[in-house]
């Protein structure tokens, strides 16, 4: 066996290997299983080339080749399908979009293949002089190496665009898959110009590309064993694709291909060709490895400053980056989200998170991560603020310290929320966002490139970028409690419309039942009119006084009341006019004092809710609890429940609801009377399980 079959049969093992491995290790199985299929189409085509290469005659090399490349004219569609899904989001509506366009792009290359397969090639002597073997492309050849060299430049530009976009600790776990499919793909934009300019290729250069793929797989398998096939959502900018190197190196590389090919053959002739070729490409893989190793950049990066005795960051250029970064978002995930990925580039530290603390209770939640999954950024934590006098340094501290210096119980707590994934990362630093005497939160740096500790000049630049994405914040806060109330501003406005129609309507069904005697011979009319009538004026009495207290604000009449009396008399006057099962579990609940009709009216709108959620079958479960001074009542349902979105923006929020009929007013309502009594409201749903609220009250508001 010669070179060309060593490296057709380990290419041919290597990638049957990686297909079956990858579905394993994968959570996004459609990009896997384009992977796998990607890499048997790949080990197919390799298989064709290797029996062609061990042919004798030119006419079984170019029954061979033909077959080969008709295999081959399956990889720009399966390719170019993964290059779109692999560590993509919103990949679906791409797919939906351009169904047709990439249903036509994936099988011409295919028809043209298989229509012409035997007007594809010829296999002809080099010259007379030199017996070496050429590969001549007839017209339907040409077209076809034109549809690959195209499909694959379409391919590296979406990887390209993959990479470009991750950043960090994601950008480190895919890494390596996606440079070892672009020394694959990158190889055969070489061959399929080579075949283009030339109208035909050596026979030697088919060997190329099993070296290619051989060296490609050890890649690609490189990143197997390090996190499995470990995939991100990212969501590339439609910016990246106007500037796309992919297009520039392919572009320049057109213009010099045909100088390169007769320097080489100078070199040596068609027979050294395929060496020469093979250590070149060796040589541009290495480099690839050191240029996208942030260990290389970071000691290039010292090297210069120790050596040339320059800052270590060019401030201007840092300011300018964070200034245009902090420019466009408008809102605080969107610039936290920003933020994080600018501190991740600027120091080199692969695990970046944000934390904001909530204006109004203080709890702490996740907003931005370069090291965290979508899924994992949507938990709160409770405020370290409030865990005792030490923490008081967290909040009054303007300048980033290191967390393992603290010994706090809430530096530990920040330690294991923001634990890096490299045993070898160096210091978690804190960098507090604060702006004169608000503080808003903090930014944690961990696994920095080789552990390196922060010098004295990059903690002033955190401390001067902490204080101008604390400003942005507060901007930001601002702005949108001053919609808020002017949203406020123009309910209320509405709101005295609305009680003047809803008097106008009680005053009229009020006549109604004073003309009642009229009819009153009549006892199925007068059994009727009285329950409508009466259960309508009720309701509209409601409404009027829920819409009045938003207009005139809260006056609460606080009296001494039992909470399992209060909420037995709700359950009773719900319990005759639904078919929703009851589950009652009221524990011992010493008396407390608040407004009874206020609170009344809060237990009935709770269970007027659950009520409607789960309908004629359903189970409404109502308890009550003592804790510590506390009072508390659960009232749970097995409904329909509601989505995250519109707990997090409108559950709480004026004329925001999820019923067709509904005014949004009850849930708005029902929260300012809780905390008009100094009380919380919390509530826990999911769309098809059901709802729970709680409320919890002091015993003396």
């Amino acid at each position: 066996m010669d070179l060309n079959s060593y490296l057709t049969a380990a290419a041919v093992f290597s990638c049957v290997a990686l297909a079956l491995a990858a579905p394993f290790r994968s959570r996004q199985k459609v990009a896997s299983w384009f992977f796998a299929t990607g890499m048997l189409v790949f080990a197919g085509e390799s298989l064709l080339q290797g029996v062609s290469l061990a042919a004798g005659s030119p006419e079984k090399i170019g029954y061979w080749q033909s077959l080969a490349f008709v295999v081959r004219s399956f990889l720009p569609g399966i390719w170019f399908c993964f290059s779109v899904t692999y560590s993509r989001g919103g990949y679906d509506a791409f797919f939906k979009k351009w169904r047709f366009l990439l249903l036509f792009g994936s099988l011409l290359p295919v028809v043209v293949a298989i229509s012409f397969r035997t007007e594809l090639l010829r296999v002809l002597p080099y010259s007379e002089t030199d017996p070496a073997l050429w590969l001549h492309f007839h017209l339907p050849g040409k077209l076809l190496n034109g549809l690959l060299l195209l499909g694959t430049v379409l391919i590296l530009m979406n990887l390209e665009r993959t990479l470009r976009s991750a950043v960090g600790t994601t950008r480190w776990r895919i890494k390596f898959l996606l440079l070892g499919l672009g020394v694959i793909f990158g190889v055969r934009i070489y061959t399929r110009s080579q075949a283009l300019l030339f109208s035909g290729n050596a026979l030697a250069l088919e060997g190329v590309e099993p070296g290619a793929l051989l060296l490609g797989c050890l890649l690609i398998a490189t990143a197997y064993f390090r996190r499995g096939f470990s995939e991100i959502d990212v969501y590339p900018s439609r910016a990246v694709l106007h500037t796309s190197l992919t297009v520039l190196l392919v572009g320049g590389y057109l213009l010099v291909v045909g100088l390169l090919a007769q320097i080489i053959g100078q070199l040596g002739g068609p027979r050294s060709f395929q060496l020469q070729a093979f250590l070149l490409l060796v040589g541009v893989v290495i480099l690839g490895i050191l240029m996208l190793s942030d260990k290389v950049r970071q000691r290039i990066q010292a090297f210069v400053t120790r050596n040339f005795k320059r800052p270590q960051h060019d401030f201007r250029r840092v300011w300018t980056r964070f200034t245009e970064g902090m420019a466009g978002p408008q809102a605080p995930s969107s610039l936290c989200a920003a933020v994080a990925k600018l501190l991740s580039e600027t120091f080199s530290a692969l695990s970046v998170s944000i934390w904001l603390a909530d204006a109004q209770s203080g709890r702490l939640s996740l907003v931005a991560s370069t090291s965290a999954s979508a899924e994992s950024i949507s938990g709160a934590l409770p405020a370290p603020v409030a865990a005792g006098p030490g923490a008081e340094r967290l909040q009054h501290s303007t300048r980033p310290f290191d967390l393992g210096a603290s010994k706090e119980d809430w530096a530990e707590s920040l330690r294991e929320i923001s634990a890096g994934q490299f045993k070898h990362g160096g210091n978690q630093i804190c960098v507090p966002l604060r702006t004169g005497d608000r503080w808003l939160g903090f930014a944690i740096l961990a696994d920095r490139v080789n552990g390196t500790p922060y010098s004295v000049e990059e903690l002033d630049l955190l401390e001067c970028i902490g204080g101008q994405v604390g400003a942005n914040l507060l901007n930001l806060r601002l702005a949108g409690e001053t919609a808020a109330g002017k949203e406020l501003e123009a309910f209320q406005t509405v709101s005295a419309f609305f009680v003047h129609d809803l008097k106008n309507t009680a005053s009229t069904l009020s006549l109604m039942l004073k003309n009642l005697p009229v009819h009153f011979e009549n006892p199925a009319f007068r059994e009727d009119a009285l329950r409508g009538v009466g259960s309508a004026v009720q309701r509209l009495n409601l409404l009027i006084g829920r819409a009045g207290s938003l207009k005139h604000g809260l006056e609460l009449a606080p009296v001494e009341l039992d909470l399992n009396a209060l909420l037995t008399d709700a359950v009773e006057q719900l319990h005759e006019e639904s078919g929703v099962q009851w589950l009652r579990d009221f524990g011992v609940v010493p008396k407390l004092t608040a407004d009874r009709e206020q609170l009344q009216s809060v237990a009935t709108n709770l269970l007027l809710n659950a009520a409607d959620a789960v309908g004629n079958n359903g189970v409404v479960r109502v308890e009550t609890s003592y804790e510590e001074g506390w009072a508390q009542f659960l009232v749970a349902d097995n409904g329909c429940g509601m989505s995250s979105e519109f707990l997090q923006k409108s559950l709480f929020r004026p004329f925001r609801t999820t019923k067709k009929k509904g005014l949004g007013i009850g849930m708005f309502q029902s929260k300012m009377i809780i905390e008009a009594h100094h009380g919380k409201i919390s509530v826990e749903s999911e769309l098809g399980i059901g709802t729970t609220f709680r409320v919890s009250l002091p015993l003396n508001a």
